[in-house]
């Protein structure tokens, strides 16, 4: 028992651990059974238009697990078999930088699911489990070993169109990957001509993908998604603004001990990267190619940083949502690798302090998966009263159309302030500044409320003149003729005080 933290490990045991951590990960969005956003219209519709968005696949996956020609809500099907994924991609990456591996070893890759802002991606139902694929599909790209140069071509690209197919972000993370397979050769000595080769072979894979992508992908978008790169401003200038705003976005995960533990992640990574570059200088190749490859593993660190946010920099309406920077768990593994090499020389043992900063980031979940409950909950009362309101008033429930129009607002969810507080990052994750939209009435059997692209015009008509019939502390009802309109209302002075204690920033 004492050797059994460094002991080497067999592949079932291996699976064992990366299906406890991975799915222990995903419990808290299970348990909160939170439709999320785009959630709420699809499962209403079993709509998929993914097709027009570029993630054709993502359609062919709903298909198939459901065996209809769109998609009905399934979950937690989709996320668990996912999880299962993820879990022998990971294995597969563990034997691939640890042919030995120990418990300690698995540390390593963990942080490209104990990614924090995946947790973001992971709140949708339909669209978590696609993105989560898209990572297996990259990790099984980078990881191909093939007898031949044909299989070394086209299996790896098909792979990685299948991973664009599925979330075009996931581009990062295979550029991130690469910047990692570099260091973990220059680590081992590899010859110069070897790890060049390995570099040419991973560039030269991705541009076939993406030949192959662009050829199938624009074809099938629509023209709302291909008009993304078509910029009316300085590029340049956008580019670091939008660099801007995704440090002041992440900045709100270190917040408290997260600090702490980032600084002493830091500081571990950078000693692991002196041993690096003392290995590099002990090499038998010296002179200018051992500078190309100190020059090569040295741009790997900035790159990574620039791959936080990666392609969505280019975009001209810029995402700065959390589910945008999956690249964040690539650079966590960069800091683990680095970590791990400056503790496993001193003792074995030592690694273990990183399971530290993934059980900081697992207690993260679990906040958050209990700010979505909060959030259902609120969501589901202002449900419930709203449909009492309408079902109670014979004028609305027989009204042609009524109009729901939204009011934003960081401050309803009170209930959650003390979390906020302590996590601002929580509220970046959350995402969610309203409590009612359109698709979740008929949830009450109310079928005669208009989707958002019908009330815009709809509700710019004077319907404030008269006299609401319906006035709570939410929402006011009004009736026109055979119309209703309903209007979300700002927070009351009292809530916005409460809250006022989270210093929510979005």
């Amino acid at each position: 028992m004492s050797d059994f933290f460094y002991r080497e490990l067999n592949r079932r045991q291996v699976a064992l651990f990366f299906s406890t951590a991975i799915l222990l990960y995903v419990l808290p969005l299970i348990l909160a059974d939170f439709r999320y956003i785009d959630d709420n219209w699809r499962a209403l519709e079993a709509g998929m238009a993914w097709t027009n968005q570029g993630r054709w696949f993502s359609d062919l996956l709903y298909q198939a697990l459901s065996l209809t020609r769109a998609a009905p809500d399934i979950f937690p099907l989709p996320l668990l078999l996912a999880a299962l994924a993820m879990s022998l991609a990971l294995i597969r990456l563990t034997f691939h930088y640890f042919p030995q591996p120990t418990l300690v070893c698995c540390l390593v890759p963990l942080p490209l699911w104990y990614n924090p802002f995946l947790l973001q991606n992971l709140s949708y139902q339909y669209d978590g489990p696609a993105m989560a694929l898209s990572l297996v599909a990259v990790i099984y790209a980078m990881t191909f070993q093939g007898t031949s140069r044909i299989r070394q071509w086209w299996v790896p690209a098909g792979l990685l169109v299948l991973a664009f197919g599925l979330y075009q972000i996931s581009f990062n993370v295979f550029l991130g990957l690469c910047c990692l397979e570099l260091l973990t050769a220059a680590y081992k000595r590899e010859p110069y001509l070897q790890w060049l080769e390995k570099l040419g072979w991973k560039l030269a894979q991705l541009g076939l993908a993406v030949l192959i992508y662009f050829a199938t992908a624009v074809l099938l978008m629509g023209p709302e998604r291909t008009a993304l790169l078509n910029w009316k401003a300085d590029p340049l200038l956008q580019i670091g603004i939008n660099i801007e705003r995704v440090a002041e976005k992440v900045a709100l995960l270190f917040h408290g001990g997260y600090a702490w533990l980032l600084a002493a992640l830091v500081v571990l990574a950078l000693i692991g990267a002196i041993r690096l570059g003392s290995r590099l200088l002990e090499r038998e190749e010296q002179g200018w190619k051992t500078f190309v490859l100190f020059l090569g593993c040295s741009m790997t660190l900035p790159l990574l940083i620039l791959l936080v946010p990666g392609i969505t920099l280019v975009f001209r309406d810029f995402n700065e949502g959390a589910r945008t920077l999956m690249g964040f768990g690539v650079l966590l593994m960069f800091c683990f690798y680095l970590a791990y090499l400056a503790l496993s020389p001193i003792h074995p043992r030592l690694p273990l302090l990183l399971f530290l900063p993934l059980l900081a980031t697992l207690s993260l979940s679990f906040a958050y998966g209990r700010v979505l409950t909060l959030q259902k909950t609120f969501a589901d009362g202002a449900l419930y009263s709203l449909g009492y309101d309408i079902t109670s008033h014979r004028e609305l429930y027989e009204a042609k159309r009524i109009y729901l129009s939204i009011t934003y607002s960081d401050y309803w969810l009170v209930s959650a302030c003390g979390s906020f507080r302590e996590l601002p990052v929580l509220s970046y994750l959350l995402n969610i500044d309203y409590f009612m939209l359109s698709e979740r009435l008929p949830l009450m059997g109310i079928t005669n409320v208009a989707k958002e692209r019908e009330r815009r015009n709809a509700t710019q008509v004077g319907y404030l003149v008269y006299a609401p019939i319906v006035d709570n502390q939410y929402y006011r009802i009004y009736l026109l003729g055979d119309y209703g309109f309903i209007v979300m209302k700002e927070p009351t002075q009292i809530s916005r005080r409460v809250a006022d204690c989270s210093d929510l920033t979005r």
